[in-house]
């Protein structure tokens, strides 16, 4: 269990860089604020990410069992 949410975080901590990188905004007057919108954008991509996962695991053993 701990591996799969260390492979969750790591595929949203290199789509949230990949995501931030391309990102074409005006860039914010504030280090802080590059960071809050970092960490914000990874928490997002970090919870969708377990949230397919996790769900596609399920319907997957509950199609196995029936």
């Amino acid at each position: 269990m701990k591996n799969r949410i260390l492979n969750i975080l790591a595929i949203a901590f290199v789509i949230t860089t990949i995501g931030y990188i391309m990102d074409g905004d005006v860039v914010k007057p504030t280090m802080v604020m590059r960071f809050v919108e970092f960490i914000l954008i990874f928490g997002i991509i970090s919870i969708l990410t377990s949230i397919i996962y996790f769900g596609v695991n399920f319907a997957k053993r509950s199609f196995i069992k029936a």
